[in-house]
């Protein structure tokens, strides 16, 4: 593996961990020229998906490319590096399971969003206001006050009456 930082080859292996879905191996290494340390991943890449871009051209889903996407709206959230690998793994599974070889890359960002919504509001907003190209704030204000209508349209109803009295109690302790 070639060092990020002195182009070398040479380097070893100081630790190796599979993650807990099964579906990528993480590795920690340290290049023998300059001592600096990385981490690599090792991941099956699904065979001959590729994405449509909105402007046409086709190019091959690149798992890592997903990553630092999603990283970056992730960035200085308390989302740990194995939140967003598992959003990663969830995707690539997603797309080898569908029945064609291409797919649209407004697909993949709804996908994103979909779960990143549920991970971290946050995040979410970020990775919208780049994939849909907020041009200023009126548009983060709008996906925002979305957002929050969506979050009560889902949170169920209270009903006052039907609850249970309180009891009042004094500072002895006993009910007035």
């Amino acid at each position: 593996m070639r060092c990020p930082k002195c182009d070398m080859t040479d380097d070893k292996v100081i630790e190796t961990r599979v993650s807990r879905e099964g579906d990528a191996i993480r590795r920690r290494r340290l290049c023998t020229n300059c001592n600096y340390r990385f981490t690599t991943y090792e991941t099956i890449i699904p065979a001959d998906i590729h994405v449509v871009k909105r402007d046409g051209r086709r190019e091959e889903f690149q798992p890592n490319k997903l990553r630092d996407g999603i990283r970056m709206a992730c960035w200085k959230r308390s989302i740990d590096e194995a939140t967003i690998d598992s959003v990663v793994a969830d995707i690539t599974t997603r797309l080898s399971l569908l029945p064609q070889n291409e797919v649209e890359s407004q697909y993949i960002g709804e996908l994103v969003m979909k779960l990143l919504k549920k991970i971290d509001e946050v995040a979410y907003v970020r990775f919208a206001s780049v994939y849909r190209h907020f041009q200023d704030a009126d548009a983060f204000i709008d996906e925002v006050q979305n957002m929050q209508a969506e979050n009560k349209a889902a949170e169920p109803e209270s009903d006052n009456s039907k609850e249970a009295p309180v009891n009042e109690t004094g500072q002895d302790g006993k009910t007035a």
